[in-house]
């Protein structure tokens, strides 16, 4: 079992970051802040396949542990992650069983699951297929996102899925699809995140979830949460970006003589 695997499984606190700029400096400086781990998003970003192995290329360059956000269910996108050498996959809108079920199929090889081998990188390019094989069903991480009014529903089925070792919780999209967006609905939100880790932990699985803030993790280990994916690289930027630009102008507005 690979240290990240054994990591989350142990359910040792780990804080990563959503990685969206499509480019190795850009994971490069992430990796050098001291990150447990990186996610690069594959859903949401403008990444292509090519540069999503050469985003986990400059993680690994750094031994930081790079998993990726797929652009939903498909195997095939689950195995090019993979093959590019990810240490593990974090699977979306995962409301089912079924589609939890799908998504540890598509990341294991036979027997444990219905993953093709292919001479990727995480392969050695063909060289180590081997070697690769025999440890690889034991080393990636296999995450699923629950955000959906369906999954909420659906949570003690999908936590007794075997094989899933995380279950994440998306606030943003569980929010908007249970009806809790705003002010207004921020207890019935709460009180879905709380079901969702809850029903994790007790079926001894690591729990999850998106941070905006990092006064959110506290809110959120305090009842059992150990996985943290904490903003990501565009939100560090423009949160930067805006608050030197508001200290510059108030450096120039002292020295402004009127």
């Amino acid at each position: 079992m690979s240290e990240f695997r054994q990591n989350c499984t142990g359910k040792a606190n780990l804080v990563g970051s959503f990685a969206a700029i499509p480019h190795p400096v850009a994971v490069e400086v992430m990796a050098l802040s001291g990150l447990d781990f990186l996610c690069i998003d594959w859903e949401h970003a403008q990444i292509s396949r090519d540069i999503i192995e050469t985003m986990v290329r400059a993680a690994d360059v750094h031994r930081v542990p790079a998993m990726v956000r797929v652009p939903g269910h498909a195997p095939e996108a689950i195995q090019a992650a993979l093959d590019s050498g990810a240490q593990g996959v974090l699977v979306p809108r995962v409301s089912t069983p079924a589609q939890a079920a799908m998504a540890v199929k598509a990341s294991r090889y036979p027997p444990r699951g219905e993953r093709g081998v292919g001479p990727g990188r995480a392969a050695g390019y063909g060289y180590r297929i081997p070697e690769y094989l025999a440890g690889a069903n034991d080393r990636i991480v296999v995450a699923v996102q629950v955000e959906t009014s369906e999954g909420l529903a659906n949570i003690e089925a999908i936590a007794d899925v075997d094989g899933v070792d995380v279950i994440f919780v998306g606030p943003g999209d569980l929010s908007v699809s249970i009806d809790a967006i705003g002010p207004k609905g921020a207890d019935k939100l709460t009180d879905a995140i709380r079901r969702i880790v809850g029903v994790t932990i007790a079926h001894d699985k690591t729990s999850g979830i998106f941070c905006a803030s990092p006064q959110a993790i506290g809110q959120w280990a305090a009842i059992g949460a150990s996985f943290f994916v904490l903003a990501s690289d565009t939100m560090y930027l423009g949160a930067g970006a805006a608050a030197n630009y508001a200290a510059a102008r108030a450096e120039l507005a002292r020295e402004d003589p009127r």
